[in-house]
């Protein structure tokens, strides 16, 4: 059985037992769920899951169509993107499960202190909903979903930065509270359902943009604090110590490809990955007949860009491609993988490529600190691959036009982009901040 967490939600709600249970499966496997749900076959391949809906007793009736009615909402979400699915699922799931236990109602039953009540619950999770590792939902075995135990919908995880000097350190459940980038996406994706709803004619009213506004854990930023990036010199060591490697041993050549690409072109780590929508081979590098060279990627939003490659860029392209056999430079119908697997075959995956990374990352901090710079070491330990991306664009905003910028980056708007790289107002104040006296 699934662990139970005893909550006080508020003064007016009395304790209650509430099973921490996964509810929602992967997403491809929801409209299966969603079938079972319908034929009232869920016990055949989901029986924990059917057990828990079953021990919401009355409530039972009215939880079967709200997930129903969930799973049809996600299925639509998750076609956008894996990772609009993956941010939706994680917080629809949490407010369901609080509503139909903690509130003893359906979701669209709540009331505007219901929604209070949750948003104080996510800012401080009983211990027994909050995990020290991201777990899997549910653990296939002999055609059946067993909901797995050690999931929990919280989840508190260490520094990255501490991680690496102590592999064994693990995080606090009791220090435990949401990000404001965690809170804002609560806020959403409970938005996002609500306006779905009400579009369906299931509920009329919203209460997030009221809550929200009231919401004493939310702060507002006056200026946006810029990208996490890394140094001149930071840099100088990832690239430097990934060729050196690359020269000794072949196999490192995908590791200063993969940075160099992700560097240069501003690339999201999905954006040169294999997922479901997207095959990234190398024919999306074309040349024009004023000899520009382009690569094309699939980007948020499902939006398709071309991203301009500079000439720099093209030394880093023919050695990459001399080490797979292949020509020094694409052609138009050329079909090969953009990153090959070592072993099996197709493109890498996101994961695959952020533990590439990340070993370059590694290697850089070891002679960083070798050298003696043991503060640009400490940095570079919280350092995630899109800081590549960011560390690209921040370094060529001052020589680019803004308009070429955004374009590059995918950015819808140009605000945006002066936003997150350019920020002239915070700048200026830092120039003529810099010589105060203490």
């Amino acid at each position: 059985m699934p662990p139970t967490a005893s909550i006080t939600t508020s003064k007016t709600i009395a304790t209650s037992k509430v099973n921490v249970t996964p509810l929602i499966n992967t997403f491809a496997e929801i409209r299966n769920q969603r079938s079972l749900l319908l034929t009232q076959q869920l016990a055949s391949e989901y029986p924990d899951l059917a057990a828990f809906l079953q021990s919401l007793q009355s409530l039972e009736s009215t939880a079967i169509k709200e997930l129903i009615f969930v799973l049809d909402f996600l299925y639509i979400m998750g076609r956008k993107s894996d990772g609009t699915f993956i941010r939706f699922r994680n917080e629809i799931e949490r407010w369901c499960l609080f509503c139909w236990q903690a509130r003893a109602k359906g979701i669209f039953q709540i009331s505007r202190k219901d929604l209070e009540a949750y948003i104080e619950f996510v800012w401080k999770p009983d211990k027994l909903w909050i995990g020290l590792s991201v777990q899997q939902r549910f653990k296939p075995q002999s055609g059946q979903f067993y909901s797995n135990h050690k999931w929990h919908p919280f989840v508190a995880k260490m520094a990255k930065s501490l991680l690496k000097k102590d592999p064994d350190a693990t995080a606090s459940v009791e220090q435990y509270r949401p990000s404001q980038e965690s809170l804002i996406s609560t806020f959403t994706a409970i938005s996002v359902l609500y306006q779905h709803a009400q579009m369906e004619e299931i509920c009329d009213k919203n209460y997030v943009p009221v809550v929200k506004k009231s919401c004493p854990y939310l702060v507002k930023e006056v200026q946006r604090k810029t990208p996490d990036t890394l140094s001149e010199l930071q840099w100088e060591y990832v690239l430097g110590i990934t060729k050196d490697m690359a020269d000794k041993e072949q196999n490192y050549e995908r590791n200063l490809f993969i940075i160099v690409t992700l560097k240069s072109l501003y690339l999201r780590v999905s954006e040169l990955s294999e997922h479901a929508k997207w095959r990234p081979t190398m024919s999306d590098f074309s040349k024009d007949s004023d000899d520009f060279w382009y690569l094309t990627v699939f980007g948020k939003g499902n939006k398709v860009r071309s991203v301009t490659v500079p000439l720099a860029y093209l030394d880093y392209l023919k050695r990459y491609r001399h080490y797979r056999g292949l020509s020094s430079l694409p052609s138009p119908d050329e079909d090969s993988a953009m990153l090959n697997k070592l072993r099996g075959s197709g493109n890498m995956t996101a994961r695959q490529i952020r533990r590439i990374v990340e070993q370059s990352f590694d290697f850089a901090i070891k002679a960083l600190q070798k050298d003696g710079f043991a503060e640009d070491a400490n940095y570079l330990m919280a350092a995630t691959t899109h800081w590549l991306r960011h560390t690209g664009a921040t370094e060529d905003a001052g020589t680019r036009p803004l308009k070429h910028l955004a374009d590059e980056l995918g950015h819808a708007s140009s605000e945006t982009t002066d936003k997150n790289y350019i920020q002239s107002n915070i700048k200026d104040r830092a120039r003529t901040g810099l010589k105060r006296k203490v």
